[in-house]
C-alpha cells in the first residue's frame, strides 16, 4: 500500500472558515486515502504565521514533513493546492525538493504540470482581487472618502502587538515538536539543539539562523 504523509495548513484566527479548517483537512485527507487505497503514515499540522509563512524556511512543519516524505519514499498530501501555497515560485520550488505530491481536490492524476498550471491560475486570481480592491480605494478617496480608522490608533497598536504575539506563540508551537523530538535523540543543551535545527535548514520566525538564545525563548513560550 502506498504511504503518504498528510500536511494541514491554517491561518491563525481562520481555522474554521471556508472549509479549511483543521478537521474538514484531515476528513478531506481521508476520503481521499481510503478511496485511493492509500495510507497515511504521519500528519503534520502547520498554524500559518502571517506575512511571508509562504517561504519555505519559516514553514518549519512543512519542512520537516517533506524530511520524513524522503525518509519513508512516500508522497505529501494536502486537501487543497492553497494549503501547500498560491504562489508559482513557491510551488516551483517544492517541485525541486523531489518530494511527491497529491492534491484531493485535484484528483491522483494530478502532475507537477498541473499543480503549477493551478497554482499560476490561483496567484493570478489574487493579483486581480488585489488590484480592484486598490481601484475601489482609491476611486472612494477620489471622491473625498477618508480611509482606515483614524480615531482609535491606540487599539490599532494594541492589536498589532497581539497579532505579533499570536504569531510567535503559532511558531513556537510548530516548531516545538522538532526540538522534543531531537531532545528524545539525546540533543539536550540548546547549543546542541541550535546547530541541530540549522544542520536541517529549518529558520527562526524571522527566517534567520537559530542561537541558544533562539531556541530557548522558545522552549520558554512554549
Amino acid at each position: 500500500m502506498k504511504q503518504i504523509i498528510s500536511y494541514i495548513r491554517v491561518s491563525t484566527g481562520k481555522q474554521g472558515k471556508s472549509g479549511l479548517g483543521i478537521e474538514a483537512q484531515r476528513e478531506a485527507i481521508a476520503r481521499f486515502a481510503e478511496a485511493e487505497g492509500l495510507e497515511i503514515v504521519a500528519e503534520h499540522v502547520e498554524v500559518e504565521t502571517g506575512k511571508g509563512a509562504d517561504a519555505l524556511d519559516r514553514r518549519p512543519v512543512l519542512a520537516a514533513a517533506l524530511a520524513q516524505a524522503k525518509k519513508l519514499r512516500a508522497t505529501v498530501a494536502v486537501a487543497k493546492l492553497d494549503r501547500l501555497s498560491r504562489d508559482v515560485a513557491f510551488i516551483s520550488g517544492l517541485m525541486a525538493q523531489r518530494v511527491p505530491f497529491l492534491v484531493c481536490e485535484l484528483g491522483a492524476d494530478a502532475d507537477p504540470f498541473m499543480l503549477h498550471l493551478y497554482a499560476a491560475l490561483a496567484e493570478k486570481e489574487r493579483t486581480l482581487i488585489s488590484e480592484r480592491t486598490k481601484a475601489a480605494l482609491a476611486a472612494k478617496k477620489a471622491q473625498g472618502v477618508k480611509l482606515g480608522n483614524h480615531t482609535n490608533m491606540a487599539e490599532a497598536r494594541a492589536k498589532g502587538a497581539a497579532a505579533i504575539t499570536a504569531s510567535a506563540d503559532a511558531f513556537a508551537a510548530n516548531v516545538l515538536p522538532i526540538i522534543r523530538d531531537l531532545q528524545a535523540k539525546g540533543v539536550t543543551t540548546t547549543r546542541a539543539l541550535a546547530e541541530a535545527l540549522n544542520a536541517r535548514g529549518i529558520r527562526t520566525a524571522r527566517g534567520g539562523e537559530w542561537y541558544p538564545s533562539t531556541v530557548r525563548n522558545v522552549l520558554i513560550r512554549a
